[in-house]
């Protein structure tokens, strides 16, 4: 009915002769940002618990049920579709222990994909630090993020995905957290932490302010993978050289228990051999050849 009567109104101001006033309505920017929130088959529960948690944090968010492809990935394009987002959180699962995180902006990207590591839920952590559901926050990036090209990319799709609206439905006109990324050994690390004012006992009378932080949870590691030009896939605009396969590092592991399992047959062959090589020959002038 709204519609309706905002078209009949329209046709009436024209009629009458009313312009309305485009530059006005045009200068409102409106920040839309809707975000889809997913995984594949095989999740674990603490790979589950950290997509609720984040679903928890970020109340713009739509879930969706879990995707049974992990080949096909451009589906999840026309999924946010239908769901009217235009951002996605994608979490993929392989060999039900390594958690790979999809950050796309849809339909057009771009996207980039993350190895998660370290990671610590809100019921694992219990920590004290306590925000109200559903509010807004604000998001911290480290100096280090205007480095270089691909960090500044990053930290633009961060600030699209992560950042909630003020139009948002769902929100409480509040800021008391701080979501925090910082970048160590080319890792990025997500820290959530409660605006809160610090306790009288414990305050001195160099501080400037009453305000602390205290952290909430989650916590994890984002490892940066790749970054593509189009959403969950094209070309490649960046790669990190640093980033090694799980699967790599676990074959190490196994390639060294396998030298070590190794060598220690090896010492025992030569000890089997060196006693074989220390058996005396039989005198022919003993007891047992004399008496025979």
């Amino acid at each position: 009915m709204a519609t309706v009567f905002k078209q009949q109104k329209t046709k009436r101001d024209k009629a009458e002769g009313i312009v309305a006033n485009d530059a006005e309505e045009k200068a409102i920017f409106k920040n839309k940002q809707r975000v889809l929130l997913l995984s594949s088959r095989g999740i674990t529960f603490r790979h589950r618990h950290l997509l609720s948690d984040l679903g928890n944090l970020l109340p713009h968010t739509k879930k969706d049920a879990k995707l049974d492809s992990k080949s096909k990935l451009h589906i999840i394009n026309e999924l946010a579709d239908l769901n009217n987002c235009n951002n996605c959180i994608f979490f993929e699962v392989r060999k039900r222990q390594d958690l790979y995180m999809w950050v796309s902006k849809t339909p057009n990207g771009p996207s980039m994909k993350f190895h998660i590591q370290n990671i610590h839920t809100m019921e694992e952590l219990k920590m004290t630090g306590n925000c109200l559901k559903g509010s807004r926050h604000i998001l911290s990036f480290d100096k280090n993020f205007e480095s270089s090209p691909h960090w500044m990319l990053m930290k633009e799709l961060f600030t699209q995905v992560f950042g909630i609206p003020k139009t948002s439905r769902r929100i409480k006109p509040f800021i008391d957290h701080v979501i925090s990324f910082s970048i160590v050994d080319n890792r990025v690390w997500f820290r959530n932490y409660q605006i809160t004012q610090k306790p009288v006992e414990h305050r001195s009378a160099t501080d400037t302010t009453d305000l602390t932080l205290v952290e909430i949870g989650p916590r994890f590691v984002m490892n940066p993978i790749r970054t593509f030009d189009g959403s969950f896939g094209g070309q490649t605009a960046f790669e990190n050289p640093e980033f090694v396969s799980p699967n790599v590092a676990r074959a190490k592991v196994r390639n060294a228990k396998a030298g070590r399992y190794k060598d220690r047959m090896e010492a025992l062959a030569k000890r089997d051999q060196k006693m074989k090589d220390a058996v005396l020959p039989d005198d022919p002038l003993s007891e047992k050849n004399v008496f025979a």
